[in-house]
């Protein structure tokens, strides 16, 4: 991309592609000893991991590894100046070892800030699948960017 990507470039629709990104046992296994060592997350022959079907990867792990694809696919690239949180995430489907994960992020709805009309607010909807295609989990949350031209902004009516 020749330019950053500023909230003008976020029209409602636009989808940006995540991954693929192929997970291994030795990162769930390091991830869950330092931050959810549970059971299920660092031995695959653990009785509760049994019950799981084998080793899965926290949904913790999932949500940091939908940001570095994020990242990478758009956020880096562009005018955010972060989130005021996050408003949905949901686990579907357990992400296991050799699995390869991708995603898709669709803009929603957006809306100019009225208290800062320099920036702007993105709803963001993702979607993270496993190779198969199955849905592993999905994440609902707005974002701040800021414009690149303010002062000309008219798309959209300030809230």
């Amino acid at each position: 991309m020749s330019h950053m990507l500023a909230y003008e470039d976020f029209t409602v629709g636009r989808q940006f592609q995540l991954g693929p990104r192929r997970v291994t046992t030795e990162e769930i296994i390091a991830f869950a000893e330092e931050f959810d060592p549970q059971p299920f997350h660092l031995d695959g022959d653990s009785e509760q991991a049994r019950q799981t079907g084998g080793l899965i990867a926290s949904g913790w792990h999932i949500c940091g590894l939908f940001m570095a694809m994020a990242c990478e696919a758009f956020i880096n690239n562009s005018l955010s100046d972060g989130a005021p949180g996050v408003e949905e995430v949901r686990w579907m489907k357990p992400l296991r070892p050799r699995d390869t994960l991708s995603g898709v992020v669709t803009v929603g709805e957006r809306r100019v800030s009225r208290s800062r009309p320099s920036r702007g607010f993105v709803q963001f909807e993702t979607n993270l699948t496993n190779q198969s295609g199955e849905t592993i989990a999905s994440l609902r949350y707005p974002a701040m960017v800021r414009l690149r031209n303010p002062e000309n902004f008219s798309d959209d009516a300030a809230s």
